[in-house]
């Protein structure tokens, strides 16, 4: 028989891009319900609700903000491979026990258990670029981003389905089943061609660091990163209370907050690959700058929405913007990373994305528990637009790098 000549990393991100599918569409069932599943726990004022929504959201973040560096560590001396079963496999056991959580401290306390196994879709990424041929590395990750993307658009709907016929502990145990999946279809479809760093290798922030020349572009990326994440979990903790609000407490609002937590990526598996591509041949700058400034656009028309179909709108348009930005940073750092420091790099950068969906959610339930939810997307405005200004300084130090010899 003649041998496939489909390449091995074309297979492996077709066999990854379900795995991150796996990894959306489990953790956007449960998750844009969570302020509603906590609410069933007692009878909090709206300040407690909120406060608790935020630690819920952001605990498994928290932890993950600890631990990735030494995964990524871990991940350069072992392969990513590892990495990906550990993350599948520690998600399905922690998920499943999120549905059996009796009370509302329990959830937070397994849900930061839950962050030292997630890292699934980062480790992804990291296999991908290490194997990916650059000329292909636009495209190939934008692909990659509308697995995780597609997952979160249809997660959502079907959860809000399921919550509110079945009631919320239902999502989370799906969630655990389909990150078995996942740990299967890893375990049997992906191979990776690892090569080891050496056991005397030094393993530091700034040995990751050393063979990079555009330093001030990597880093910004990873400081974007996490103010993208800032930005866009903020409105996690308060979106389907927002929609209860807008709603007058009428209707299924478990179903309506689902649409509206997939209208995003809706917009994002459609634009995506495209613009990845588009990136490919104009340059990964261009992409994230306009996306960060039409992202500052969309975001603050939300403050005044007063309907449900306002808000799915501006929600719609923020998921073009999105897929300028996550997919966009992933393939500069792709770009300009050796394979030597790539897990390690990327294993920051989910540091820093885990930092910043601890900072979005926990201010966000703060300025809704003492202003109001709107005020929430004026503060996510206020995210872009800094994260606007580190982009920008952040080029031009690279390209003032670049000139000085000649000087």
């Amino acid at each position: 028989m003649a041998k496939s000549k489909t390449p091995q990393w074309k297979k492996n991100l077709w066999a990854l891009w379900f795995g991150n599918f796996a990894t959306g569409a489990g953790a956007s069932m449960a998750l844009p319900f969570l302020p509603l599943f906590i609410s069933e726990f007692g009878n909090f004022p709206k300040w407690e609700l909120t406060l608790y929504s935020g630690l819920a959201f952001s605990s498994v973040f928290l932890s993950q903000a600890i631990v990735s560096p030494m995964w990524g560590n871990l991940a350069d001396r072992t392969g990513r491979k590892p990495m990906l079963l550990r993350a599948s496999i520690g998600m399905t056991v922690s998920a499943t026990l999120c549905g059996l959580a009796p009370n509302v401290w329990t959830l937070i306390l397994i849900r930061f258990i839950q962050g030292t196994f997630s890292g699934y879709i980062n480790n992804a990424y990291a296999l991908m670029a290490s194997e990916v041929p650059q000329e292909e590395s636009g495209h190939t990750m934008g692909t990659l981003t509308t697995g995780n993307v597609g997952g979160n658009l249809i997660g959502p709907i079907i959860g809000g389905y399921l919550s509110g016929m079945f009631g919320y502990r239902l999502p989370f145990y799906i969630f655990g089943f389909m990150m078995f999946l996942a740990a299967v279809s890893t375990w049997l479809f992906v191979k990776e061609d690892f090569k080891p760093i050496k056991k005397s290798a030094k393993l530091g922030i700034k040995d990751a660091f050393a063979g990079i020349q555009k330093k001030w572009v990597v880093s910004a990326m990873i400081v974007s990163s996490m103010l993208i994440m800032a930005a866009t979990m903020s409105i996690n903790p308060i979106i389907s209370l927002f929609v209860r609000e807008l709603m007058h407490g009428h209707g299924n609002v478990a179903f309506i907050s689902g649409v509206v937590a997939a209208l995003p990526g809706i917009a994002t598996i459609l634009t995506a690959p495209t613009l990845g591509k588009l990136g490919d041949h104009i340059g990964p700058e261009k992409i994230l700058l306009a996306g960060l400034i039409f992202s500052a656009v969309v975001f603050f028309p939300m403050t005044f929405v007063t309907t449900v179909l306002m808000l799915g709108i501006l929600r719609f348009l923020i998921g073009i913007a999105n897929a300028a930005l996550m997919p966009i940073t992933q393939t500069v750092m792709t770009l300009e990373t050796p394979a030597s420091s790539v897990s390690r790099i990327f294993s920051y950068n989910q540091s820093a994305q885990a930092v910043g969906a601890v900072i979005g959610p926990m201010m966000a339930s703060g300025v809704a528990g003492i202003l109001d939810y709107r005020y929430v997307f004026l503060m996510t405005t206020l995210l872009v637009l800094i994260n606007l200004g580190v982009v920008l300084i952040a080029y031009r130090k690279d390209r003032g790098k670049r000139i000085a010899p000649i000087d």
